[in-house]
């Protein structure tokens, strides 16, 4: 995560906007949109720069329209990474109180939370920092399905205990996530023949596209479109 791409582009906060609104889920602030009384849930895993961002909570809005109520957490308590030019940014601080392990664990009760509302499938996406996060979900059965986009640095023990439905979605100019090695995790998943799963490299985009895009760049705005609507068709074929 500490590669220099996972700070590339960052998004406008200031623009911050969206159909949906803001309500406390499991202690945390969340940007919910979609039917409430949907069966069907999504929850998103915001990358550094956290849930606020314009883009992120527009491809909630997209995933919504399907039919979800769709979730993003803050798991960064208010604490996102803002401007990582700045001579008093500590990197390493930062990911000291905002670890994956944390993120993961802090995933668990907004899950419970959306099935106290009814909800029976969830499926979940997660961008660089929460890739990482996701990987961990993955693991367990408390979801139904994941999307692992341009995720930060995983380990082959993490992806060999992986247990439900998952798409690897990455960059071709990846120093996190190599496309090499997106593969090998491939062969590793494809090996589990109880469930689907595939790893698709997007070529000439770098580590952030699907939510970072650059909106001047029609090479690059096709291929985040072309990724956030292989998100969307995976969790409606996986998320019933």
């Amino acid at each position: 995560m500490s590669s220099s791409q996972c700070f590339e582009n960052p998004p406008n906060l200031s623009s911050t906007c969206g159909a949906g609104h803001v309500e406390e889920l499991a202690g945390l602030k969340t940007y919910v949109t979609g039917p409430s009384d949907s069966k069907r849930a999504v929850l998103l895993i915001a990358d550094v720069f956290g849930y606020e961002a314009p883009k992120l909570r527009k491809l909630a809005d997209k995933i919504a329209s399907a039919g979800f109520l769709v979730v993003v957490p803050d798991f960064f308590y208010g604490d996102p990474i803002i401007d990582f030019t700045s001579p008093n940014f500590n990197f390493e601080a930062w990911f000291k109180n905002h670890g994956t392990d944390k993120g993961h664990e802090d995933a668990k009760p907004v899950i419970a939370a959306l099935k106290s509302k009814g909800v029976s499938a969830i499926g979940a996406a997660g961008f660089c920092w929460g890739g990482v996060v996701l990987v961990k979900l993955a693991g367990t059965e408390d979801i139904q399905a994941a999307v692992i986009l341009h995720p930060g640095p995983m380990t082959e023990d993490a992806i060999k205990a992986v247990k439900i439905p998952t798409a690897i979605l990455g960059a071709e100019i990846d120093h996190s996530s190599p496309p090499e090695q997106l593969k090998k995790f491939g062969e590793i998943m494809s090996a589990k023949t109880e469930f689907e799963s595939c790893v698709k490299i997007f070529p000439g985009v770098s580590h952030g596209w699907s939510v970072r895009y650059d909106d001047d760049n029609e090479f690059v705005v096709k291929s985040a479109e072309e990724a956030q609507e292989d998100t969307l068709n995976w969790f409606l074929k996986h998320v019933k």
